[in-house]
């Protein structure tokens, strides 16, 4: 498999020091550790979002963090997709407006529009409707369940067809029942071939993962790769799991 990701010694103020790993295209990855462990800082720092220290991040054959912030920016835009736990919609705009906001950024200032309005309202209502929201397409963004805006965020994340989406405790904010339908749709877009690097405190996250890096103190203690989920049932992977992390000195972390 190729290596669409390869993070080599990135260091972060003294919060991160010399962390390195790769992710391979198709990988659905999980990044875990008690709070404090440096898990956002480390997201941000390889999704450009924050400058590291030290240390080179690669992204599909770009190295991200020696370039300019507008190269930066670009490159999000058009190359990376991202799922908050705070969602981060604006308020003026209904639900289908909001997913269409990057992907009408990314056509700015093109002479020649790749994708014309007709197309990119047609794209958005395709990942509507494959997320079962295209019924709310209308709505304001407080007349939705959390779990649905969620759903949202992840079709404006996946709007410009991005290489790779960063989510940053995606589930944090749901309670279990819709937590269970956000992963049920990142393993469906991985399935598809998405690559998604997750970060998460919920061991059940993070056993739908096809890996698991443990990080504390900013460094990586650990990693798991766990079998094909359709080798083990969810009960099997979750033990697995949890067998490790107790290795790993984890305790389960509570909202």
């Amino acid at each position: 498999m190729k290596k669409l990701l390869e993070v080599k010694n990135l260091c972060k103020d003294g919060i991160l020091h010399r962390v390195s790993f790769a992710v391979e295209a198709g990988e659905m990855v999980a990044v875990m550790g008690p709070s404090g462990s440096g898990k956002s800082t480390l997201l941000y720092n390889i999704a450009g979002l924050d400058q590291p220290t030290a240390g080179e991040v690669w992204l599909d054959g770009t190295e991200i963090a020696g370039l300019p912030e507008d190269e930066k920016a670009a490159l999000r835009l058009h190359r990376m997709g991202f799922v908050f736990q705070q969602m981060n919609m604006l308020s003026n705009l209904n639900l289908i407006d909001n997913i269409l906001l990057p992907a009408v950024q990314a056509q700015k200032g093109k002479r020649n529009k790749t994708r014309s309005k007709d197309v990119l309202i047609r794209d958005a209502k395709n990942w509507m409707k494959k997320l079962s929201i295209e019924e709310l397409a209308e709505r304001d963004i407080t007349q939705v369940s959390g779990g649905q805006l969620q759903r949202a965020c992840i079709c404006r994340s996946m709007i410009n067809a991005p290489k790779i989406l960063f989510a940053d405790e995606p589930t944090g904010a749901l309670n279990m029942s819709a937590a269970g339908e956000v992963m049920d749709e990142f393993e469906r877009l991985n399935s598809a071939g998405t690559t998604i690097l997750m970060v998460t405190h919920d061991s059940r996250v993070a056993a739908r993962c096809g890996r698991i890096l443990y990080l504390l103190d900013g460094k990586i203690r650990g990693e798991l790769e766990l079998s094909d989920q359709k080798k083990q049932t969810d009960m099997e992977r979750m033990k697995c799991v949890e067998a490790w992390l107790g290795k790993m000195g984890w305790r389960e972390e509570k909202d």
